[in-house]
């Protein structure tokens, strides 16, 4: 089911995990509802960014979150979340740069490295961080990109 135009509801709740652990990733009515926030700030994105993007994670359900590693209050719980890239464009460290230079209402970018987390919860504080991975440490976050 396509939720807009480039962005569908399978690969907004698609999980290798899941698969690997046979582990329930459905979305309840609320989180589709958020899913569909999602798809559509996802849309501002891939405008903005005039390239396509790779969804690495969307939706996570409970047991999804626990078993990537996800932290307890993860907006992906709701449907609020993606991790993506968008490699046409650029490194996650320029998506976040360009991005916090827009007019992008969103609540959270987090350059994670690899990818790029980005949440569209209520809140929109527009806030920027950076991910910071220690092998067998928590990570940290830092203020920017």
């Amino acid at each position: 089911m396509q939720m807009t135009t480039h962005f569908s509801f399978e690969e907004l709740t698609a999980s290798n995990k899941a698969k690997l652990l046979n582990l329930n990733n459905t979305p309840n009515a609320e989180h589709l509802a958020n899913l569909k926030i999602l798809a559509n700030g996802l849309e501002q994105i891939r405008a903005l960014l005039n390239a396509p993007m790779s969804i690495n994670s969307g939706y996570r359900s409970p047991a999804v979150n626990s078993a990537v590693g996800g932290v307890a209050d993860s907006a992906h719980l709701s449907g609020y979340a993606a991790d993506f890239t968008a490699a046409q464009f650029g490194t996650p460290l320029q998506i976040v740069e360009f991005l916090k230079n827009s007019n992008l209402q969103f609540d959270q970018i987090i350059q994670e490295g690899t990818w790029v987390h980005v949440s569209f919860a209520p809140a929109m504080r527009r806030q920027v961080l950076t991910a910071h991975f220690r092998d067998g440490e928590t990570t940290t976050y830092s203020e920017g990109a």
